[in-house]
């Protein structure tokens, strides 16, 4: 017997049928959530589902968590469909632009905010130095990448946020579509089809 179901990714999962779907939600960007992150990346390819559903609502926080789960989504092998609840900022931005083209939704009433990546360095002077360089370092790196995803020139961002004076760069969704960040102004839902046997002993 046949059993269809349909879901918002915005129910939680122990309300689906058990192992399926895995639906990812990202709320911080630290140690924790990147390894969290990886691990339910790597469950999502063993269920069967035809694609990652990350649902993303933060403000932000670590960049190197960022990158660990960026290389998640590049090893997936499944798509991966981003879609933001709310809120994707500063490093919840640049994961966005990582869904699968055509796969990124924004919530028509959810904000989307870019910035520079920060430098937190104290200490000695040349210490202080080499943090904003590796800063300067990954803000080139991370916003080419989020150029590529999107179809943009390799500078594209980082132009922008430059005439913008660096200053944090807000976008509703229809400023994120003219932009190619974003593909679709709602959260989809998803249709499951699962095979179920019942045995009388």
């Amino acid at each position: 017997m046949n059993i269809i179901k349909y879901f918002s990714p915005l129910l939680k999962e122990k309300e689906f049928i058990d192992g399926l779907p895995v639906v990812i939600r990202v709320r911080k960007f630290d140690e924790a959530a990147a390894k969290e992150f990886s691990e339910q990346v790597s469950k999502a390819q063993n269920t069967g589902q035809p694609i990652v559903p990350v649902i993303i609502d933060s403000y932000g926080g670590q960049v190197y968590s960022l990158m660990s789960m960026i290389s998640d989504i590049k090893h997936s092998k499944i798509p991966v469909a981003t879609m933001i609840q709310g809120k994707a900022m500063s490093c919840g931005a640049i994961l966005f632009s990582f869904g699968t083209e055509g796969q990124r939704y924004m919530d028509s009433d959810a904000t989307l905010m870019i910035h520079d990546v920060s430098s937190a360095g104290w200490g000695k002077i040349e210490e202080i130095k080499a943090d904003v360089k590796e800063a300067e370092r990954l803000n080139k790196k991370i916003f080419r990448m989020m150029a590529k995803n999107c179809g943009q020139e390799e500078d594209y961002f980082l132009d922008i946020i430059h005439d913008k004076g660096h200053a944090d760069w807000y976008l509703d969704y229809k400023e994120a579509k003219r932009h190619k960040i974003a593909n679709h102004d709602h959260i989809p839902t998803m249709k499951i089809t699962a095979n179920v046997k019942f045995e009388i002993e």
